[in-house]
């Protein structure tokens, strides 16, 4: 789960990383009000979407007085944010964070998160912080430096040292910089987060460091044990057939084919998408609707596949292990009966009573394409894409 930069630096300063004063504002008047409480001649009206990149997409505006912070907040409120990471629909801006300008004199990078290869907690830090910091890994990794905690022995105060020097940090600056490392090691550990950015971590005119933006993304697993993170989610920031999904306990991410597919199991759905891809088509989703596969499940399975007005085609993959294939058998047709379906559906069954499975398809009276072997059943879903499949 994404936080919006607003929620992350409340957590910042809950942990004593500095930030910039700021407010939270949904109109375009709070906008002015919260400039006017913060005071000074310089403001910046900052965009409230979960997408890196804000700065270059008209979603960061610099404002010198109360009418430009008008401006900029009835410009931005309301929009669609397009960014690189967003694709061309764009991100809804219905939130918006207004804070005092900042005397900028460098901007660093500061990160973390898991190394699942090292299997270690790593912080990442590079002097060339900013906007474009993934054009510097890309095309200068030297210039990010990383050090992985060993989860028996801690953060090390070297580590914070190793990183601080590494950007030509020196004195009380240093001590800052290790207590602000020392702070996200805590906040991370704390709220099971799995990604935890500052980009830019600032040194201002004054020499003293200050987190001017902050991205934290909690692992959706351990949510459970944070139902005060929980309540912060947004789901104006979602996917709507994903969050549907999670209400159901499937696993469902969007794609941009036409061949929706449903599959038990992460390894067999996304064999399955290869699969397609290598007949010629294009997987609409990705959607695992799990080991204990139920046919109320199957059915909401269903109606999220065909809410994607691109789907033409369904292509059922059911391996049955711990779930009997004449169950999903049952889920498909009272499904296909329920939602009146108006696309073919191609259904593959192997497993636990396979063969019963795919007579009760054969003599439901409804129009199933069913097929034994993977390899066609992926080839007669691309066949029927291809004829138009959605009537």
């Amino acid at each position: 789960m994404n936080l919006h930069e607003y929620q992350s630096k409340q957590l910042f300063s809950e942990y004593g990383i500095p930030v910039p004063q700021g407010h939270m504002v949904q109109d375009a008047d709070s906008a002015v009000a919260a400039a006017r409480d913060l005071g000074g001649e310089m403001w910046v009206v900052k965009a409230q979407a979960h997408t890196g990149g804000r700065g270059k997409a008209g979603g960061v505006t610099l404002a010198r007085s109360l009418e430009e912070v008008q401006s900029a907040a009835q410009e931005m409120l309301g929009m669609r944010l397009v960014t690189r990471q967003t694709g061309p629909a764009g991100l809804p801006v219905n939130r918006l964070l207004v804070e005092q300008g900042s005397d900028i004199q460098r901007e660093l990078y500061l990160g973390a998160l898991l190394d699942r290869e090292r299997s270690r907690i790593t912080f990442m830090a590079s002097a060339a912080g900013g906007m474009n910091i993934e054009e510097v890994a890309a095309q200068t990794p030297e210039k990010i430096i990383t050090t992985a905690i060993d989860p028996a022995a801690g953060l090390q105060p070297w580590q914070g040292r190793h990183l601080g020097f590494s950007l030509g940090l020196t004195g009380d600056q240093l001590k800052a910089f290790s207590r602000i490392l020392a702070a996200l090691y805590r906040l991370y550990l704390e709220k099971d987060v799995s990604l935890i950015e500052i980009n830019p971590l600032i040194v201002t005119g004054e020499g003293s460091l200050m987190a001017l933006d902050a991205k934290i993304n909690i692992d959706d697993s351990a949510l459970y044990r944070h139902p005060d993170l929980q309540a912060l989610r947004d789901l104006s920031q979602e996917d709507e057939r994903e969050a549907a999904a999670a209400e159901h306990d499937l696993n469902y991410i969007s794609l941009d084919g036409n061949i929706g597919c449903m599959v038990n199991g992460a390894g067999l759905a996304m064999a399955t998408m290869d699969l397609v891809k290598l007949e010629g088509g294009e997987p609409a989703n990705f959607l695992d609707v799990g080991g204990g596969t139920t046919a109320q499940r199957v059915t909401e399975a269903f109606k999220l596949i065909l809410s994607d007005s691109k789907v033409r085609v369904v292509l059922v993959n059911i391996f049955g292990g711990i779930v009997r294939c004449d169950l999903i058998a049952e889920g498909i047709i009272t499904a296909a009966r329920a939602l009146g379906m108006k696309v073919p559906v191609v259904v593959r069954l192997q497993g636990t009573n396979a063969q019963l499975g795919l007579a009760m398809l054969e003599e439901s009276g409804l129009d199933f394409i069913t097929a034994e072997d993977f390899t066609e059943a992926a080839r007669q879903a691309v066949t029927a894409a291809a004829q138009g499949g959605r009537a």
